[in-house]
């Protein structure tokens, strides 16, 4: 695998654009309540559709350190790269996914892109159809907190490329 580094010379690759912040070490308390978040929010989902849901939140947000991190995860769970490129084009590309996926894309889309207006009643029920209450509240969860890491990632510029799947594990 190439890595993306500093040295332009030898690459041919862009500089990588410094972290404006490492915020998890200046608010340690936050981002171990984060990771807690994180953990108590995955429980009981499908780790793919986990890392599915990571990937296109991550998508919207324009978060590249979560694209890097769920991509590589997604990876190691068993994902497939044709699926984790067809994500951002899931409406066309609908027959690379279950319902049940599909309904939590289309949960996640709704969730994240609240600036399109409230999580519609069909969407949602869609969702509810497809995951019993518990899972859907986990499912929501595990949107709520990838919205919350992206928001960190993209306001600090935290850089991708440097993470090892499982790494947050």
């Amino acid at each position: 695998m190439t890595t993306h580094t500093d040295d332009t010379k030898t690459t041919g690759y862009a500089a990588e654009v410094p972290v404006r912040l490492n915020w998890s070490q200046h608010a340690p308390e936050v981002y171990k309540a984060m990771i807690r978040l994180d953990t108590a929010a995955k429980r009981g989902l499908d780790p793919v559709l986990y890392e599915l849901v990571k990937i296109r939140a991550s998508q919207i947000n324009h978060c590249a350190l979560c694209l890097d991190m769920h991509t590589k995860d997604a990876l190691a769970a068993g994902e497939s790269v044709e699926r984790i490129v067809q994500l951002a084009a899931w409406e066309e590309s609908r027959h690379f996914y279950t319902e049940k996926e599909l309904a939590a894309i289309e949960l996640t889309e709704a969730v994240t892109v609240l600036t399109d207006g409230f999580v519609s009643d069909e969407v949602y029920a869609k969702a509810a159809g497809h995951f019993d209450e518990p899972e859907l509240a986990q499912l929501i969860a595990a949107i709520t907190t990838t919205n919350a890491w992206n928001r960190f990632g993209v306001t600090c510029r935290m850089t991708p490329g440097h993470y090892t799947p499982g790494g947050h594990a």
